[in-house]
């Protein structure tokens, strides 16, 4: 029997791919010519090793414990029974492929090559049969015109398939460059706000634009006075939902009675005083971004109510039956080391994992003293804008003095030292170093970093201390102050910063004459 050399033709050129080219062919083959068993291997693009059909693991081409390997080496084809083939090469994928043929049938390997020589080999084609049915399609007009065709139209699709490989990867290049010019343009953009061109500010600002790319929760850690305020701000900004709106809150400035109202709402009558219903934060931040402020002050019971908003993604305000929906991006921030507060049991392990998806540390100013004359000149500017004064400048040595003078208070003590400045300035002079000494860094006991107040005063000094007593009381009178003026009045927050108990520190006020509430 001869092959149809019109339907094989039509069936094989109309082959998606080289895997189903080669299995119309085989069909064909056994259709025509009554073989008992065709399978064709395709070569992979290294010319190292053959696939069997849907089989995972290859055969190596320098592997002669299966016969493809012998045909592809010799360049020819070769046969031999399949009793030998069994008894001499011993390879496990052959064996399976060969397994429930009979012994008698003879093996023809045959080596499969381009025409045109663009690839030295492409595979192989083996068949199993009786020896006169091989001898037969061997002799075969149509054996010889088939094994062209076959060999053409492989290396068609092989193009083909190649052409589409090196499309996609010209896609996924230019895909790669217009990601990378768009992050840069967008950390371009960022540094208008976060000042500074240190490589640590770069390599912050190329973060955030790749957490505003996401929808994960973002925890900023940081120094106070770093910045976390502006960094959430832009993380919205450059977000999904920047559409959105912004909601702050800052945790350590609302008392604990008060901290789950604001933030879950209540219904009418929740609680005595509650004569209205009131959304809440998580209602108001809905479709945009709710930023937690100081999440390290946030009560325990309080944490995991949170943990169960972002979860869930649902939330109750107080004294309502009824949940709601929680469509929200969280961004939290804190100077406090967290592991430690998790370590003493004052911080949830689970809330902090589950806010620390994306997280963005906020290097303190003393790491980067370059950007401080940027800052500097960003900030006078900024003074005589608001204060419609004229252009200031800084001298050479007040800008060497800014820059070797320690901040415990990072970018917002900067700030301060240089609105200071800049109001001292006489009209027509530049800022001198003399209108920067007036205020002096203040350092807290502990060790912890803390922003300079605006009004802080120098520490009084022994060569101008005639009464030691008042001198301690008016120490102590100032630090109380500027901690209860960083509470808003809230002594319970004050006394805690302080290490005081509440009753002592309100007998303190009372003694020196010190507002609070």
């Amino acid at each position: 029997m001869s092959l149809n050399g019109m339907d094989l033709a039509l069936a094989m050129v109309s082959s998606r791919n080289v895997r189903q080219l080669g299995e119309r062919g085989c069909q064909a083959l056994r259709n025509a010519h009554a073989l008992t068993w065709v399978s064709c291997l395709e070569l992979d693009a290294n010319g190292r090793q053959l696939w069997i059909d849907d089989e995972e693991t290859p055969l190596a081409c320098d592997d002669f414990s299966h016969p493809y390997a012998h045909a592809i080496h010799r360049g020819a084809p070769i046969r031999l029974t399949l009793g030998d083939a069994r008894s001499r090469l011993d390879h496990p994928a052959f064996q399976a492929q060969v397994a429930t043929l009979p012994g008698h049938l003879q093996l023809e390997i045959r080596p499969l090559r381009a025409a045109d020589g663009a690839r030295e080999w492409l595979g192989v084609l083996a068949l199993a049969g009786s020896g006169g049915i091989l001898d037969n399609l061997l002799g075969d007009n149509g054996f010889a015109a088939f094994e062209t065709l076959l060999c053409q139209l492989w290396v068609g699709r092989t193009r083909q398939l190649d052409e589409r490989r090196d499309k996609a990867r010209l896609r996924a290049s230019l895909d790669t460059l217009n990601d990378g010019a768009r992050r840069r343009s967008l950390s371009e953009r960022l540094a208008d706000d976060l000042l500074g061109h240190s490589s640590c500010m770069t390599a912050l600002r190329e973060q955030i634009v790749r957490a505003a790319e996401t929808s994960l929760s973002v925890l900023l850690q940081g120094e106070t006075g770093s910045g976390k305020d502006r960094v959430a701000r832009a993380l919205h900004r450059l977000s999904s939902r920047a559409k959105g709106p912004f909601i702050a809150l800052n945790c350590a400035a609302i008392p604990e009675t008060l901290l789950e109202s604001e933030l879950f709402g209540h219904v009418r009558g929740a609680f005595s005083g509650a004569d209205q219903s009131r959304q809440g934060l998580l209602g108001e931040a809905n479709g945009g971004t709710l930023f937690l402020d100081e999440i390290g002050d946030m009560p325990l019971t309080l944490q995991a109510k949170l943990l169960r908003v972002l979860e869930s993604g649902r939330y109750r305000p107080l004294g309502d039956s009824e949940e709601r929906r929680a469509d929200l991006r969280l961004v939290a921030a804190t100077h406090q080391p967290l592991h430690e507060r998790i370590r003493e049991g004052r911080f949830r392990a689970d809330l902090y994992y589950r806010l620390g998806q994306f997280p963005l540390t906020l290097p303190p100013l003393r790491e980067r003293r370059d950007d401080i004359p940027q800052l500097a000149a960003a900030f006078v500017d900024d003074f005589c804008r608001r204060e419609k004064r004229q252009e200031l400048g800084l001298t050479p040595a007040a800008l060497r003095l800014l820059r070797e003078r320690d901040y415990p208070g990072n970018v917002r003590e900067l700030r301060n030292i240089v609105d200071y400045a800049c109001a001292v300035t006489p009209p027509g002079r530049d800022i001198e170093p003399s209108c920067l000494l007036d205020i002096a860094p203040v350092r807290q006991a502990s060790g912890d970093p803390e922003e300079t107040p605006h009004d802080a005063r120098e520490r009084p000094v022994s060569r101008n201390i005639s009464d030691l007593r008042q001198a301690l009381r008016d120490y102590e009178a100032h630090i109380i102050s500027d901690c209860l003026s960083r509470y808003g009045g809230n002594r319970a927050l004050a006394a805690k910063h302080l290490g005081l108990p509440k009753r002592t520190l309100a007998y303190k006020c009372q003694q020196l004459e010190l507002a609070g509430k």
